[in-house]
């Protein structure tokens, strides 16, 4: 990983569009934290599209997408559940979030309900495991808290995985919750899908003109891919677990790291330019 400031001026002055991961990322301590917020208001002011997503549930992600706590983030859209449903802004005035999905009514039912009895299982296989606290607001995978509220050993985290795995989901592990889904969901082929459904654009012709900011393993696809991917400094606790690292790390951890990434991208953009 290259120290931000090593990031070219040329290549920070076509970006137009950024996506963040959110808890740890965005947010310090689990709150968004005034320059953060900053932020993200500068980059949208700047024609910039901002796009956060996380492995959160949609349920969670509304209150930040119509203001319900406080000022509504200024971003063009939220990506939730690792990829599989977004809140993009519907009709109204102000305009009220709506959501998107990538499975049907149908497949989502079903799927909750085998997802429901795997969740027995772990619990049973697996002794002070709990699912995430925010587990009501989910529909489309499961999350179980490793680092948010509880604290559990690497060798937990991997006891979880094994357990899902056999049953058929697909794995991740963000910076507090390991995750299941039914579906070829991760953050990379949402990040494709919510392009393609809110600008019309394939995100994967014009990588060098987006950028990737977050801090852990469930981020790794997006690191892969991305041409332009930063890790804010608090990354640093997962490198040894990293198959694939970020191109650049910020100097601040958190929220203050992406602060950092806004201020290297607005220095460089071209006054009046849009996206």
């Amino acid at each position: 990983m290259l120290p931000l400031t090593r990031w070219p001026l040329a290549a920070r002055r076509d970006v137009v569009g950024v996506f963040t991961d959110i808890d740890d990322t965005l947010t310090t301590e689990g709150a968004i934290t005034p320059d953060a917020l900053q932020a993200l208001a500068g980059l949208k002011a700047a024609g910039l599209h901002v796009i956060p997503i996380t492995g959160r549930p949609i349920g969670w992600c509304a209150p930040f997408m119509a203001g319900a706590v406080g000022t509504a983030w200024p971003v063009d859209a939220m990506v939730a559940e690792n990829g599989a449903v977004a809140f993009v802004h519907g009709a109204g005035s102000p305009p009220q979030p709506a959501k998107r999905y990538q499975q049907d009514a149908a497949t989502r039912h079903a799927n909750q309900a085998r997802m429901r009895d795997i969740a027995a299982q772990v619990a049973a296989e697996v002794p002070g495991v709990q699912l995430s606290r925010d587990s009501g607001g989910r529909e489309t995978d499961i999350a179980f808290d490793y680092a948010e509220f509880d604290r559990h050993p690497p060798e937990t985290v991997q006891q979880v995985l094994a357990v899902l795995q056999r049953a058929g989901l697909q794995t991740t592990v963000s910076s507090i919750h390991i995750h299941g889904c039914f579906g070829d969901f991760n953050k990379w082929q949402g990040a494709n899908w919510i392009v393609r459904e809110l600008l019309g654009r394939d995100l994967a012709q014009e990588l060098d003109r987006w950028v990737f900011v977050g801090d852990s393993g469930n981020d790794q696809a997006m690191f892969q891919h991305f041409t332009h991917s930063v890790g804010v400094a608090n990354i640093a606790r997962f490198v040894p677990q990293l198959t694939h690292l970020p191109r650049y790390v910020t100097q601040g951890e958190r929220g203050a790291g992406f602060a950092e990434v806004a201020q290297a991208l607005l220095a460089a953009r071209p006054e009046g330019s849009r996206a």
